[in-house]
Protein backbone atom coordinates (compact mmCIF):
# COMPACT_ATOMS: atom_id res chain seq x y z
CA UNK A 1 0.00 0.00 0.00
CA UNK A 2 2.92 2.38 0.61
CA UNK A 3 4.20 2.00 -3.03
CA UNK A 4 0.87 3.15 -3.94
CA UNK A 5 0.85 6.41 -1.39
CA UNK A 6 4.30 7.46 -3.22
CA UNK A 7 3.47 6.78 -6.54
CA UNK A 8 0.13 8.92 -5.97
CA UNK A 9 2.45 11.79 -4.08
CA UNK A 10 5.02 11.58 -6.99
CA UNK A 11 1.76 12.33 -9.59
CA UNK A 12 0.48 14.56 -7.15
CA UNK A 13 4.09 16.63 -7.62
CA UNK A 14 4.50 16.12 -10.98
CA UNK A 15 0.51 17.60 -11.47
CA UNK A 16 1.78 20.46 -9.59
CA UNK A 17 5.13 20.94 -11.76
CA UNK A 18 2.70 21.11 -14.48
CA UNK A 19 0.86 23.53 -13.37
CA UNK A 20 3.59 26.03 -12.61
CA UNK A 21 4.71 25.07 -16.03
CA UNK A 22 1.38 26.16 -17.59
CA UNK A 23 1.37 22.82 -19.61
CA UNK A 24 -2.30 21.19 -19.51
CA UNK A 25 -2.61 17.86 -18.27
CA UNK A 26 -2.92 15.59 -19.62
CA UNK A 27 0.29 16.13 -21.34
CA UNK A 28 0.72 16.83 -25.05
CA UNK A 29 2.62 13.32 -26.28
CA UNK A 30 6.16 15.02 -26.73
CA UNK A 31 5.95 16.97 -23.53
CA UNK A 32 5.52 13.66 -21.89
CA UNK A 33 7.23 11.64 -23.81
CA UNK A 34 10.32 13.93 -22.58
CA UNK A 35 9.32 14.09 -19.19
CA UNK A 36 9.52 10.55 -18.68
CA UNK A 37 12.91 10.30 -20.32
CA UNK A 38 14.18 12.78 -17.73
CA UNK A 39 12.64 10.72 -14.92
CA UNK A 40 14.14 7.50 -16.17
CA UNK A 41 17.55 9.64 -16.62
CA UNK A 42 16.78 11.34 -13.49
CA UNK A 43 16.68 8.00 -11.12
CA UNK A 44 20.27 7.22 -12.82
CA UNK A 45 21.95 9.68 -11.31
CA UNK A 46 22.99 9.11 -7.40
CA UNK A 47 24.21 5.83 -8.51
CA UNK A 48 26.37 7.31 -10.99
CA UNK A 49 27.38 10.25 -8.82
CA UNK A 50 28.51 7.37 -6.35
CA UNK A 51 30.74 5.26 -9.07
CA UNK A 52 32.52 8.70 -10.63
CA UNK A 53 35.37 7.68 -8.71
CA UNK A 54 36.03 4.10 -10.30
CA UNK A 55 35.53 4.60 -13.97
CA UNK A 56 35.69 0.56 -14.52
CA UNK A 57 32.83 0.63 -11.95
CA UNK A 58 31.12 3.10 -13.24
CA UNK A 59 31.42 1.67 -16.66
CA UNK A 60 29.54 -1.84 -15.73
CA UNK A 61 27.01 0.09 -13.59
CA UNK A 62 26.09 1.69 -16.68
CA UNK A 63 25.91 -1.26 -19.02
CA UNK A 64 24.69 -3.44 -16.63
CA UNK A 65 22.03 -1.35 -14.61
CA UNK A 66 20.91 2.30 -16.67
CA UNK A 67 21.49 0.80 -20.10
CA UNK A 68 18.61 -1.83 -20.08
CA UNK A 69 15.87 0.43 -17.66
CA UNK A 70 16.37 3.28 -20.10
CA UNK A 71 16.63 1.32 -23.54
CA UNK A 72 14.01 -1.26 -22.44
CA UNK A 73 16.92 -4.22 -23.29
CA UNK A 74 16.49 -7.04 -21.49
CA UNK A 75 19.25 -7.18 -18.60
CA UNK A 76 22.56 -9.66 -19.37
CA UNK A 77 23.35 -11.96 -16.25
CA UNK A 78 25.73 -10.81 -13.78
CA UNK A 79 29.38 -11.48 -14.35
CA UNK A 80 30.88 -13.50 -11.13
CA UNK A 81 35.14 -13.06 -10.70
CA UNK A 82 36.13 -15.90 -8.95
Amino acid sequence: MKIYLIALGAGLLAGFVYSLLGVRSPAPPVVALIGLAGILLGEQIVPIAKRLSDRAELARYVRDNCAPQILGTPTPPAEHDS
